[in-house]
């Protein structure tokens, strides 16, 4: 072989997230090597995977914006006159007490999230299958082609049409259900950031064309999609420090595994249900975390269009108070179940009202 000859050394299959680089090199005899090196790439995380669906959520609204009314063409809706009226109407049922969803265009979209959510949580859920929440997705695809299978889907179909809607947040919702058939267990918070990004914070995004951004707001769009996102984040975590007891005794545990182990706590304890310093030293960081995700949330409130901005400031105001009822208990999330008395909810509401009241006069 002359001085001159080039070798190359093929490189065998590596696993993912591995990327090959390839360099050349020439060896004492002149010969000219190219050899494969293998560097670890780590996956992206899953912020970064939401992320991206932020972006693309946030484009979405800008492109609507930059469009001139006749250049939007509005689809045929499947329903039309009273019976679409009539589907709306029975949204609205399903969502009654819920003061955030007050138009009928949020009363459609509380409806159909309210039944998808009772497919897990609901009386049948211990029958959902994944073949279950297969047919549910191709239903979800349907009617966002305009072929609703019934009057709730056609109040949704409806509402998507009108709206810079994305089915991804939709579609992953259901994922979120997946994974609830799949998984029991999380390793560290990035494995349950994404859980909640899926089961809740999905909701926010999905949510925030139909509240609708202030038109004089000075914020991005896609800060006002990070801060819902942020409120479905908080929602979800708060769900799960009230929940501690319940999900374990569904030998469910949503706490990052990583940080109970350094918290010097395990599965053993939560299943023991017995509060104790370690667990409240514990419980105290768990909270500070789902605090810290309500203030980021609360900076886009206030960039929500004014008919929005107090029924959502409330639900958050509720949501942050059950984090206060679990310090009340002494941290007993165990055998206590946290929640806010009618009379806070009662003196919550114009609290509320008048921080949005006073956000318009900024």
């Amino acid at each position: 072989m002359s001085s001159s000859s080039l070798i190359c050394v093929v490189s065998p299959k590596v696993p993912p997230f591995v990327e090959t680089k390839s360099r050349l090199r020439r060896t004492r005899g002149g010969s000219v090597i190219s050899a494969s090196l293998r560097v670890a790439v780590p996956p992206p995380t899953s912020e970064k995977v939401v992320y991206e669906v932020v972006l693309r959520q946030a484009a979405l609204v800008g492109e609507a914006r930059r469009r001139t009314p006749a250049a939007v063409e509005v689809p045929i809706a499947p329903l039309r006159g009273d019976l679409l009226d009539e589907a709306y109407e029975r949204c609205g049922e399903v969502c009654a007490e819920n003061i955030a969803y007050d138009t009928r265009e949020k009363k459609g979209y509380r409806g159909n999230l309210r039944r998808t959510d009772e497919l897990v949580d609901g009386p049948n859920a211990s029958h959902i299958t994944p073949t279950a929440l297969d047919r549910w997705q191709h239903r979800l695809e349907d009617l966002f082609d305009g072929r609703p299978y019934d009057m709730y889907d056609a109040a949704l179909s409806d509402t998507v049409s009108k709206y810079p809607v994305d089915i991804r947040p939709f579609k992953d919702l259901i994922e979120g259900m997946r994974m609830d058939l799949r998984k029991s267990r999380y390793n560290n918070f990035d494995e349950l950031y994404l859980y909640c990004y899926y089961v809740a914070g999905t909701v926010g995004l999905m949510s925030v064309p139909v509240m609708g951004i202030a038109p004089d707001s000075k914020a991005s769009i896609e800060s006002v999609y990070n801060a819902a996102l942020a409120l479905g984040i908080a929602n979800q975590l708060t769900n799960i420090l009230r929940d501690v007891g319940e999900d374990s005794r569904r030998g469910r545990v949503y706490l990052p595994q990583d940080e109970l182990a350094r918290a010097d706590l395990s599965d053993d304890d939560i299943f023991n249900g017995k509060v104790t310093e370690r667990w409240r030293s514990f419980m105290k960081g768990q909270i500070k975390r789902a605090r810290m995700f309500f203030d980021e949330a609360e900076k886009g409130i206030y960039e929500l269009n004014s008919a929005s901005r107090w029924p959502v400031l409330a639900s958050s105001l509720l949501y942050r108070q059950i984090l206060d009822s679990i310090e009340a208990n002494d941290y007993d999330n165990f055998t206590k179940r946290a929640y806010v008395g009618k009379a806070k909810k009662l003196i919550s509401l114009p609290i509320a009202y008048a921080k949005a009241l006073a956000s318009l006069s900024r």
